[in-house]
């Protein structure tokens, strides 16, 4: 079994989350619930109190739930936010690995949720949200991301990632340094994290960081020349969006 507490103010989204983890998740345990930071802060001094994992509204009546996890330094256990729908919190919860479920709560999202808990490495969590908080608090600097690879999970500067290349259902993240990490997420999934960030698709299984572009080959079907002297093709498809990009920067080049 896997011990929970439910910090959540809504009565109903408490009640609701407490039944759906009764019914669906029976591997589930819950332990404790609260409305607010100061009643999680009476949950947790009793020294009993040893969530595998806690389901976190973020902002509650009496402050945000950093101020409780703060509190609980070290975090020694694992983290799902049950959040109302909102773009920075789930850019935040990408950029740090952090899961999350929305109101209103989707019964299989939850199971598959708790279903990640048990394989996650419990010593990471706290870089994780203080990854998530910078990412929640200034949602327009991003330099830092973690990946769930293979084998842990890894902390890296966005601008020291080359190229992400797909391979099935895995993504290979090349890095500047000549590392590779191989993450179980879609190369569409970073595409669509990165894409205001100066990451472009270039093909269906390559996402270069344009900052390492060195040649564009015209001919051969098109392809590019990396700093790491790697050729990437450029798709058919792609290509005159790719070239309107590559004009967009020349321009702004220009004008600086």
């Amino acid at each position: 079994m896997k011990k929970a507490i439910i910090v959540e103010d809504e009565i109903r989204s408490l009640n609701n989350l407490r039944n759906i983890l009764t019914k669906h998740c029976p591997d589930i345990e819950i332990i404790g619930m609260a409305g607010t930071i100061s009643e999680a802060e009476d949950l947790f001094d009793d020294p009993n109190m040893k969530p595998d994992v806690a389901f976190l509204d973020i902002n509650l009546p009496d402050g945000l739930i950093f101020n409780l996890l703060e509190q609980l330094r070290p975090v020694e256990f694992d983290v799902i936010f049950v959040t109302a729908f909102d773009e920075f919190t789930k850019q935040a919860c990408k950029f740090s690995s952090i899961d999350y479920i929305m109101k209103p709560l989707n019964p299989e999202e939850l199971k598959e949720a708790v279903s990640r808990v048990r394989v996650r490495d419990k010593k990471d969590i706290n870089e994780r949200l203080d990854l998530f908080r910078n990412a929640y608090q200034h949602p327009n600097i991003f330099e830092k991301m973690s990946i769930a690879a293979l084998d842990g999970i890894y902390f890296v500067n966005i601008r020291d990632i080359v190229r992400f290349e797909a391979e099935d259902n895995y993504t290979h993240i090349l890095l500047n340094d000549g590392n590779k990490i191989t993450a179980s997420k879609t190369i569409k999934s970073y595409e669509d994290m990165l894409g205001d960030m100066n990451f472009y698709r270039v093909h269906k299984r390559h996402v270069i960081n344009m900052n390492y572009m060195k040649k564009f080959v015209k001919g051969d079907g098109g392809y590019l020349v990396m700093d790491d002297d790697m050729r990437i093709e450029v798709s058919r498809r792609r290509r005159s969006a790719f070239m309107e990009e590559l004009r967009r920067m020349q321009q702004g080049n220009g004008h600086s």
